[in-house]
């Protein structure tokens, strides 16, 4: 039995339909990504599920059962944005999250797990973006829940502060425990998620497995040249399309979209091959790109 249950969700606003009739399922111990560009719906979706929102129509079922009162008790929350107390300490941050919940988690794993060891005295006022994260991630693990909701979680990190969060989330998933989160950066999903849903105007466009979803709609290498580096822009070569500023083919043959990129005279210089990402199969569905608003 899957751990949450998403059955045709609906949410209106006035002149937008943000969700509309999103279903999905997630395995106990996975981690399930919604995927899509910002004004996708995914917070909005999120939000239902959390217990925050209440849709207009469809049902959430927690192991198979609507969700009652002590459904806030095993889900923890990281959201886009979260308040912290003034003149507050990282220790006490924790220990006032703590105590909102009947079961919580000992302070000693939440600071281990999640690196805050050199933190603890410092005012949360002064921690740099990572930092917060961090912390924010810990209280949303403070009550030890069962699913874990991360929104946005790595937005406006720096790449190496990213990629440090995406080892705790590792860590978290490796305790066994169930993490459903919304991202637009493509290398974030693939690395951590399980499972994707590709949200695009309320609705969910493709679903399944990242590789799995990349080998149905893509053959193994995308050949890409500038536009500007053909002799002729207005004639592409057998196999290629247009994508933005460059003459792109998705292939399975490199040798032969070389072969026709030569008997047009192409210059090469500005060549690149790639294996197609999510973001690849996120414009293809779409027809934009995932970080556009």
């Amino acid at each position: 039995m899957p751990l949450l249950q998403v059955e045709n969700l609906v949410k209106t606003y006035p002149g937008v339909r943000a969700v509309d009739g999103i279903s999905f399922e997630v395995a106990e111990g996975s981690c399930f990504g919604l995927l899509g560009p910002n004004g996708a719906g995914k917070t909005t979706t999120l939000e239902i599920l959390e217990g925050i929102t209440s849709a207009d129509a469809g049902r959430v079922l927690y192991r198979g059962a609507p969700r009652d009162d002590s459904y806030r008790a095993v889900v923890g929350i990281q959201f886009q944005h979260t308040a912290l107390q003034d003149f507050q300490t990282v220790r006490e941050a924790l220990q006032l999250f703590a105590s909102f919940y009947p079961r919580h988690r000992p302070m000693a794993e939440l600071v281990t797990l999640c690196n805050l060891g050199e933190l603890l005295d410092r005012d949360t006022a002064g921690l740099s973006g990572g930092q917060r994260q961090r912390l924010l991630l810990a209280i949303a693990l403070v009550n030890d829940p069962d699913l874990v909701f991360l929104d946005e979680p790595t937005t406006g990190l720096d790449p190496q502060s990213r990629r440090n969060f995406w080892h705790l989330v590792e860590g978290v998933k490796k305790e066994g425990k169930t993490v459903l989160m919304t991202t637009h950066y493509m290398e974030e999903a693939s690395v951590l998620c399980d499972e994707i849903a590709v949200i695009d105007q309320g609705r969910i466009i493709e679903r399944g497995k990242p590789q799995r979803l990349l080998t149905q709609h893509f053959p193994r290498a995308l050949v890409r040249v500038p536009l500007a580096t053909l002799p002729d822009p207005g004639q592409l070569p057998p196999g290629f399309e247009v994508r933005g500023d460059d003459a792109v083919a998705a292939t399975d043959d490199i040798d032969q979209a070389l072969a026709q990129l030569r008997q047009l005279a192409v210059a090469l210089d500005e060549l690149s091959i790639s294996t197609p990402t999510l973001d690849d199969l996120f414009l293809k569905l779409t027809g934009h790109g995932l970080r556009e608003s």
